[in-house]
């Protein structure tokens, strides 16, 4: 199953969030991203069919095996990219904007040269 650009953000908001709480559930992830209940809802069931995260039975959201892997890749892409546009001299803010827009779309092989450049040239932290 192809995850539509909402779906990766979700699971990336669901990653993120796991890293400073034990605990994550759709209330967790609503608050976070400012989205309604029944809108969490319906995408927490269409990614639970689509087998990239679980819930237990105290509401407390899991990713699978898949997610993670799809968390972890949009993730690491936001938060390069972020770095990467504020060595240019990008604002904070208007980095982490524009870094959530491309992180989506690029495609591998564009990531993979950045993140090459980034680590090799004059943009290393």
């Amino acid at each position: 199953m192809h995850l539509q650009e909402s779906g990766e953000m979700y699971l990336e908001t669901i990653y993120v969030l796991s890293k400073d709480h034990a605990i994550v559930r759709s209330i967790d992830v609503g608050e976070h991203m400012g989205y309604s209940k029944p809108s969490v809802s319906r995408a927490v069931g269409l990614l639970k069919n689509g087998g990239f995260l679980t819930m237990d039975a105290d509401g407390a959201l899991h990713l699978t095996e898949a997610g993670l892997e799809i968390a972890h890749k949009i993730y690491e892409r936001h938060t390069l990219l972020t770095s990467f546009l504020m060595r240019l001299g990008v604002s904070r803010e208007v980095a982490a904007e524009d870094a959530c827009k491309i992180e989506h779309d690029i495609s591998d092989e564009s990531f993979e040269a950045i993140k090459r450049h980034a680590s090799t040239g004059g943009l290393k932290e």
